[in-house]
């Protein structure tokens, strides 16, 4: 193992035993059922990948990745780990770090998979703000990203992998299901209701409810309060601290597609921040041998005092440069 620092048709039968995705060759899978009744995706899940949130521009319009990229890319970065882990004394973040070294199964060049382009479509307005944030991150704790000061990965940010802590364990009881994310050890509780609470109530991370469209786990997300980001994690590329706003709305759907495998999507609208609705799209992998860790993020976390104190010297530079 790595090391580690913490940390229908099968619709209506259900007994019909259809290939697995993640299977081995031959073998089949049905859907079972928690004793409540529930389709059963309960179990540690993990998603660690090499692939990024955004298509790079280099891809072009290519959806996929040939073979050959695969393997050269993987090839790369099982030899960087190599020699980052080879330096001596090194205790810094190439070291304790878990990031994944393979490409999606699919060959897909992004996790987001609508638009077909693969990019986000930020509103310029919306690309101004985040900019300004970035540029005054230094001034005061409200421009950086609530994970960076410990308060949430976000919803549905929680689920974007990043280069340590992506187990996710789904629990289920009678009219819940929990996902628990190892980072920053949250618990996203989803009650299988129909209406949300009142719609006054804002929150950070919105309020959710659920539903089953057969197999599948809907989960929808209203009611944010526009103080998150959609994505908190250096992985998540340029939309690291990218903000929410209250209006959006978002839809998840969680599809177990075999004994070791989940199908995630999460369909994203935010009329303030986006041109249209973006869609990102990839597979959860189960993993009962991995264990999470308490992700003790507030504990010895000197991430914002710092930043701050190093803002405060470049303005006393810049005062005395003045002068």
């Amino acid at each position: 193992m790595k090391p580690r620092s913490y940390g229908l048709v099968a619709l209506c039968i259900l007994t019909v035993a259809v290939p697995a995705t993640g299977q081995k060759p031959g073998a089949t899978w049905a859907q079972g059922r928690t004793p409540d009744g529930q389709p059963d995706m309960q179990g540690m899940w993990t998603f660690f990948t090499l692939t990024p949130l955004e298509r790079s521009p280099a891809v072009g319009g290519r959806a996929l990745y040939t073979e050959t990229e695969v393997a050269q890319m993987e090839k790369r970065a099982v030899e960087a780990g190599d020699q980052n882990l080879a330096r001596a004394g090194d205790v810094g973040n190439d070291t304790w770090g878990e990031p994944g070294m393979k490409m999606l199964a699919s060959g897909q060049t992004s996790l987001v998979v609508e638009p077909a382009d693969g990019r986000i479509p930020v509103t310029p307005d919306a690309l101004a703000k985040h900019a300004y944030q970035l540029a005054h991150s230094a001034d005061s704790w409200e421009y950086m990203s609530v994970w960076d000061r410990c308060v949430t990965r976000g919803v549905p940010g929680g689920m974007i992998p990043g280069n340590i802590a992506n187990g996710y364990q789904i629990i289920q009881t009678p009219g819940y299901v929990v996902i628990v994310y190892e980072m920053i050890h949250e618990a996203h509780i989803v009650p299988l209701v129909k209406e949300h609470v009142q719609a006054g109530v804002k929150q950070l991370n919105g309020d959710s409810i659920g539903h089953w469209e057969g197999n599948t786990l809907v989960v929808e997300t209203t009611g944010f309060n526009g103080h998150a980001q959609i994505a908190t994690s250096g992985y998540s590329g340029r939309m690291k601290s990218m903000y929410e706003s209250a209006a959006m709305h978002l839809e998840e759907r969680f599809t177990r597609t075999g004994e070791n495998a989940i199908r995630y999507e999460a369909l994203i609208e935010d009329p303030g921040v986006y041109l249209k609705p973006w869609k990102m799209s990839f597979q959860l992998d189960r993993d009962e041998a991995y264990r999470m860790f308490e992700y003790a993020c507030h504990e010895g976390n000197e991430a914002v005092t710092l930043n701050l104190r190093g803002g405060r010297v470049e303005e006393a530079a810049a005062a005395k440069g003045k002068k």
